[in-house]
């Protein structure tokens, strides 16, 4: 539009210093989510140096260590990667809330994109439908995300 200034994110991953926070719980979706993510990372120009990859127990510790890395100032998004299957219990709704708005908080508390490529369905299934080999993989979509915000937040700040 004529008049206006807009600002948006570019898939540029040089010169970019990223951090990925992933939980050990259900690693055998989690761990396709990390590739999918550093592959991304890869074609958008990430070098591996600039990558860092912390693993915590599970999505509930995912918010506590994403805070920790937003903290020291060292990076420019996190990219929070886990899988949350639903049981029989209330337990899987406390999880994914709490999760997903303590990693929102941390975002805006900080600053700083914080990517929400944790996984939260009902059947294994799903979660190896959203973890694959594919375009459909929510690693490489959170790369993606954290990514385009960080250099929207750069255009911002000049």
């Amino acid at each position: 539009m004529a008049g206006f200034r807009e600002s948006s994110g570019v898939a540029d991953a040089r010169d970019l210093r990223i951090a990925i926070v992933a939980s050990r719980f259900n690693d055998v979706v989690v761990d396709k989510l990390v590739n999918g993510a550093l592959e991304t990372l890869s074609r958008m120009g990430a070098e591996r140096p600039d990558i860092n990859i912390t693993r915590v127990p599970g999505a509930w510790e995912l918010p506590l260590a994403a805070q920790e890395i937003a903290k020291t100032g060292r990076t420019d998004a996190i990219i929070a990667l886990g899988a949350v299957i639903r049981g029989d219990t209330p337990h899987f709704d406390y999880i994914c809330a709490e999760c997903a708005s303590s990693l929102s908080r941390v975002s805006l508390e900080h600053s700083l994109p914080v990517a929400f490529g944790v996984l939260t369905c009902d059947t294994v299934a799903q979660a190896q439908a959203r973890c694959g080999d594919n375009s459909e993989n929510k690693g490489s979509e959170a790369a993606i995300a954290a990514v385009e915000m960080a250099q929207v937040l750069r255009r911002l700040d000049t």
